[in-house]
């Protein structure tokens, strides 16, 4: 695979994907869609990590194997037989790479064992139940089997959440589960399955009209990064965020009812608006990540469709705390909440500056000659949403606001529509830059606008510890109280045991540095050894007692999912022990249950 010698451009790989490959795992989206990183940003990749044109010459590994192998199913035949007569035989598989497929995410630890071959943590069968009945039935089942169940959605957990640990079986939601039960424009609200896909229901809500004869057309407002590929169950279970959630909310904000199946029965929450009976039971639900029940179904919050009305705004401000300023200012004065609300530091930035073709431009010629530094200035985009008034007088108010902090208006040369249109296909390019041994990753936390400043450079601080890596910043999601920080951070990383001891670090630097330690990704198995330092003993306790009530066998979505039964090697990753002593642990724990 030369590069390509009239561009100085690698020639990216676009070849069909082998259908039992394991990149047919990994790849993000669909099979045929690519975005390429363009000649500034493989500039940049160059200049960061010492490369030339040559090294881009034959690619480190492109995962075009087969995945030939066949991993022992560690059910019984009798056992497997009686999911079969549950589901019927063309709804349960135990074939190896259907198994491997329901059993990895879509995080970079998932792509890098995947690089390599390595099969693990899979269950024993992908069962694809039809309906809450088939669900119900499995629980039970593997509840006196004592079987672990996971459950599989779009696939895009980026923090280990449904990976198989300890084996079992693990439901594909999205077969058959996928529809909606019920649409009620009276109370702007939707009924569906948890594997229905993003666009799948922002279709339906859309076509109001002709679907449900409803007077008009309505939207989610849920638009996660992985919209295009993941499921409205896993945005619920993993407490997860959309890019507009700052005018419509996270999907804790949309929830209005669940319907659990529980090893000790279904658990169905009442869809009003408010109520004063006690604590919470859909707040405790929410996020708990496949560790109480399956998701059968959700009533989601609905809003008018007025993409009419929609006015993007973009700013330059002269530096990183002049934008954070803004923002709070933007947040706090009480004049609306713009949907889209996005400021990337400095580092961000620049690489911003390259990936939506600004840099060069008269745009940035401009902002040169006007004082706006590289690697100082930072970049505001995000849009409007709403009733038409609304939306132009609330664009008009950041404006001014932004304008007391001396930023330059970009609203005229269109970075925020060039962002948009790119803004569910950046992940293709984690796989170009993979090919040739560069890894992106991402960890993002919630912080208040006190602390925001001292985690923003205490977690810098540990990523640029480490030579020759690249960290970019964006605040996404913002709060009147403080907002998100989403690092990303590009590294020349092939070896799985260098990239994890990364990610501890910057784990352990959120924590040290006073920020929560996730904001939208979830917990999942990844973050775990972390989530008791963040909440505290006795919350953490509390969580046990939920678990022991809704769980008692432990089969729901066992092996660390948010700490419940973490392992003492899991453990190990904060507290810092040897593997030897955290191996030692275990077998003294498991000698005292014997005992």
């Amino acid at each position: 695979m030369a590069a390509n010698k009239n561009t100085l451009i690698p020639d990216w790989y676009e070849g069909e994907l082998p259908p039992r490959s394991y990149r047919s795992i990994f790849k993000w989206g669909a099979p045929r869609e690519f975005k390429h990183p363009n000649r500034r940003l493989y500039q940049l990749m160059k200049d960061t990590f010492g490369l030339s044109d040559a090294d881009f010459q034959q690619p480190v590994s492109l995962g075009l194997d087969a995945v030939d192998a066949k991993v022992p199913v560690g059910l019984s035949a009798e056992q497997v037989a009686a999911l079969e007569n549950i589901v019927g035989p063309d709804n349960l598989t135990s074939e190896t790479y259907a198994r491997l497929k329901a059993g990895y995410g879509a995080g970079a630890i998932d792509a890098l064992r995947l690089r390599h071959g390595i099969i693990e943590n899979i269950p024993d069968v992908v069962v694809h139940p039809r309906h809450k009945q088939d669900v119900e039935q499995i629980v039970h089942y593997c509840n006196a089997q004592g079987i672990a169940v996971y459950v599989y959605g779009g696939g895009s957990s980026v923090t280990r959440g449904f990976e198989a640990v300890k084996s079992g079986v693990t439901l594909d939601m999205g077969t058959h589960m996928n529809k909606v039960l019920a649409f009620n424009e009276t109370n702007q609200t939707i009924t569906v399955q948890p594997g229905i896909f993003g666009p799948a229901m922002e279709d339906i809500l859309n076509h109001a009209p002709e679907k449900f004869n409803a007077a008009r057309a309505y939207t989610c407002g849920h638009f996660p990064q992985s919209f295009e590929y993941s499921t409205v169950g896993g945005w619920v279970v993993t407490r997860g965020a959309g890019q507009n959630s700052t005018y419509y909310g996270k999907i804790e904000d949309l929830v209005l009812s669940q319907e659990y199946v529980t090893p000790i029965g279904t658990v169905k929450t009442q869809d009003y608006p408010r109520q004063a009976t006690g604590p919470d039971l859909d707040q405790i639900l929410i996020g708990s990540e496949g560790a109480f029940g399956v998701l059968v179904a959700v009533t989601l919050k609905v809003f008018h469709y007025t993409p009419q009305n929609r006015v993007p705004f973009s700013y330059m401000f002269k530096s990183w705390e002049d934008a954070q300023a803004a923002a709070r200012q933007i947040m706090q004065a009480e004049y609306g909440y713009p949907s889209v609300f996005r400021i990337s530091d400095p580092e961000e930035t620049d690489v911003a500056m390259k990936l939506y073709g600004i840099e060069g431009t008269p745009a940035d010629s401009l902002l040169n000659l006007l004082g706006f530094q590289p690697m100082q200035k930072c970049l505001m985009l995000g849009y409007t949403d709403g009733d038409r008034v609304f939306s132009r007088t609330l664009a008009r108010r950041i404006r001014q606001t932004c304008r007391l902090y001396g930023a330059f208006n970009l609203s005229p040369f269109g970075v925020t529509q060039r962002w948009e249109h790119s803004r569910f296909r950046d992940p293709y390019m984690r796989e170009d830059l993979a090919d040739y041994g560069i890894l992106i990753d991402t960890l993002e936390c919630a912080v208040t606008w006190a602390d925001l400043p001292r985690v923003h450079a205490g977690v810098r601080a540990v990523v640029k510890s480490r030579p020759q890596t690249i960290c970019m910043t964006h605040i996404s999601h913002a709060y009147p109280q403080g907002a998100n920080l989403y690092f990303i951070f590009i590294a020349r990383i092939t070896d799985i045991d260098e990239y994890l001891q990364l990610q501890y670090r910057v784990l352990q630097a959120i924590q040290d540095n006073g920020a929560a330690m996730s904001h939208h990704h979830g917990v999942g198995k990844q973050t775990a050894p972390w989530l008791e330092g963040q909440i505290g003993a006795q919350y953490m306790a509390m969580l046990k007692s939920l678990k022991q009530h809704f769980d008692p066998n432990n089969i729901m979505n066992p092996g660390g999912t948010l700490g419940l039964d973490m392992s003492p090697q899991q453990a190990a990753k904060t507290w810092g022990m040897r593997e030897t002593e955290a191996t030692n642990m275990e077998e003294n724990h498991v000698a005292a249950e014997l005992a």
